[in-house]
């Protein structure tokens, strides 16, 4: 079959996902075993066998999970790609995500882990009744386990969704031509980062939110910024409307969707959260409790109620992002090979959605009682590298601890947003308080000058009156 990018779409099979690769000899005793190879897996395996443990690495997919196949790797590239060129043909942006794709392949590739030590094994995992961990009729013998499937788009019971050819993350990626129109059920992250690419695609876009704003998990201010970008692209925002139905319509391809107001649209996608991918493991066997939405439990040292088994990634429900994932997985290795010390209680998670302004986000949230703070507000426009650039608005905004320079929570709304929360996570990780930026010598013009900016503003705070009466004295 031939599409947009396909030669690069062969490139990235032959190498996640052989047809020709035969499982090797189970060895007699694993150290650890890692069911999935999405990033939790990849990193859980690569550092166990890098410090000589013997590994089972199993996967049912295409290594490098949805990060590389369908997450973080085609969305960024179509973002990138139609933010770049203008006017932006849907075939030569798609192309241009596999070829990204294809690009990244060969570091999440079989045969590179198998080189670097881990046994992998392509195929479904499966705890059988006696408790062994199977792959098909092959029996892998593991001291300790590390569960990391992932999670999958969570599909709604919305009278029609079933019958409509829903597209969601693990498809949209596999379009082969432009729909004339599109339905975004969903207006987090993954919602409003495909109305911005679909759009720039030359797509008639419809975003259904049943909140009263798109992202409605970060701060109104962040909301407000990104619903103007998408409006001024196009999109048309259904915004406090959960969808009714939806149903086909007669005569012709396509889909009516019911909400508030009756909209026609060529395709639906589905971004209306995710479910975890842990039904067909037979957990059941082995006592690992899950949750009632089906996700795995488990302690800050990652253990399951087995203690046996581990689990790391979207299938714990925690926060689900690929540096979080990663973040575990090194908690996994430590806790699983040796002493169980390492916790992911204390980590600290950002967060970052790349539509245009960008949205970082760390410790934030819409429900936080910012009179509970001190608040330091910062208009990037304000900054001469800003005015520079066409893109130059934006803002900062950091809550500190009453009456300390001791960061809470912070979030970055602006062209590389997600770049320029590195400053604040530094700062948070070591403890250190805004007042820190002060001592720092930053090159000009840049960007990152916010920080010196907000560290001025939390300095002019200590000019109590006192000290200014002692300044007054001394310069007399």
């Amino acid at each position: 079959m031939s599409y947009p990018g396909f030669q690069y779409d062969e490139i990235s099979t032959s190498l996640l996902s052989p047809s020709d690769y035969a499982n090797p000899v189970p060895q007699d005793d694993y150290h650890l075993a890692v069911i999935g190879a999405g990033p939790a897996g990849l990193i859980s395996a690569i550092g166990a066998a890098g410090l000589g443990a013997r590994v089972a690495l199993v996967e049912q997919g295409f290594m490098g999970g949805d990060c590389l196949n369908v997450g973080c790797v085609p969305s960024k590239a179509l973002l990138e790609y139609t933010k770049a060129v203008p006017d932006a043909d849907f075939d030569d942006a798609f192309t241009h995500l596999r070829a990204v794709r294809a690009g990244i392949a060969p570091h999440d590739s079989v045969a590179r882990y198998n080189e670097l030590g881990a046994d992998v094994f392509l195929g479904a995992a499966r705890f059988s009744s006696a408790g062994d961990l199977q792959v098909g009729e092959t029996t892998l013998p593991a001291r300790k386990i590390v569960i990391c499937t992932g999670a999958r788009a969570a599909l709604p019971p919305i009278p029609g969704l079933d019958d409509c050819d829903a597209l969601t993350n693990e498809s949209i990626f596999n379009l082969t031509a432009r729909p004339r129109s599109l339905a975004i059920l969903g207006a987090g992250a993954i919602g409003a980062e495909m109305a911005t690419v679909f759009a720039r695609l030359g797509v008639q876009v419809h975003l259904f939110e049943l909140a009263e704003r798109v992202l409605p998990l970060e701060i109104p201010a962040a909301s407000e910024a990104v619903a103007e970008a998408l409006v001024s692209l196009g999109v048309t925002l259904h915004l406090g409307q959960g969808v009714d139905s939806i149903a086909r319509l007669d005569g012709s391809a396509g889909f009516a969707v019911a909400a508030a107001q009756r909209v026609e649209v060529e395709r639906v996608f589905v971004a209306l959260g995710r479910t975890p991918n842990t039904d067909a493991l037979g957990l059941e066997h082995v006592a690992v409790t899950r949750d009632e939405r089906g996700f795995i439990q488990t302690d800050d040292k990652l253990r399951t109620s087995n203690r046996k088994i581990y689990a790391a990634g979207d299938c714990t429900a925690q926060q689900q992002f690929t540096h979080y994932a990663d973040a575990q997985a090194r908690v996994v290795v430590q806790n699983a090979l040796f002493a169980p010390t390492a916790s992911v209680k204390n980590m600290i998670v950002p967060h970052c959605t790349y539509t245009s302004p960008e949205v970082a986000s760390v410790a934030r949230t819409p429900d936080v009682d910012e009179s509970d703070y001190d608040k330091y507000e910062f208009d990037l426009a304000e900054l001469d590298r800003s005015r520079t650039q066409p893109e130059g608005s934006g803002f900062a905004s950091v809550l500190t601890r009453k009456g300390t320079d001791e960061i809470v929570a912070a979030t970055v709304v602006g062209e590389g947003a997600g770049d320029l929360l590195a400053g604040i996570m530094l700062l948070m990780s070591n403890g250190l308080g805004l007042s820190a930026m002060a001592k720092v010598m930053l090159p000009y013009p840049t960007r990152s000058e916010f920080l010196k900016r907000l560290a001025d503003a939390y300095n002019k705070t200590r000019m109590t009156p006192l000290v200014a009466r002692i300044f007054k004295w001394w310069f007399r």
